[in-house]
C-alpha cells in the first residue's frame, strides 16, 4: 500500500470520528439548553415576588459593583 494512500485514510478516519463527537455533543448542548429554559421559567413562576426582587436587586448590585484595581497600591 502507498504511503500516501494509509495516510489520506488515517486522516480521513480521524476526521470521521472528531465529526462524529462534535455531533453528539451539539446534541447534548442543545437537551440542556431546552431544559434549562425550561427550568427557568418554573423557577420564577414558584418564586413569591419578593423572593424574586430579592434576587434581582442582588444581581444589580453584584453588576454595578466597581471592579478592584489590583495594580493600584
Amino acid at each position: 500500500m502507498d504511503l500516501n494512500v494509509l495516510a489520506f485514510r488515517t486522516v480521513k478516519q480521524a476526521t470521521e470520528q472528531d465529526a462524529d463527537a462534535a455531533g453528539a455533543q451539539s446534541r447534548k448542548i442543545a437537551t440542556s439548553r431546552k431544559g434549562g429554559l425550561i427550568g427557568g421559567a418554573v423557577r420564577a413562576q414558584r418564586l413569591s415576588g419578593e423572593r424574586r426582587r430579592e434576587i434581582a436587586m442582588k444581581a444589580n448590585q453584584a453588576r454595578w459593583r466597581k471592579p478592584q484595581n489590583p495594580n493600584k497600591d
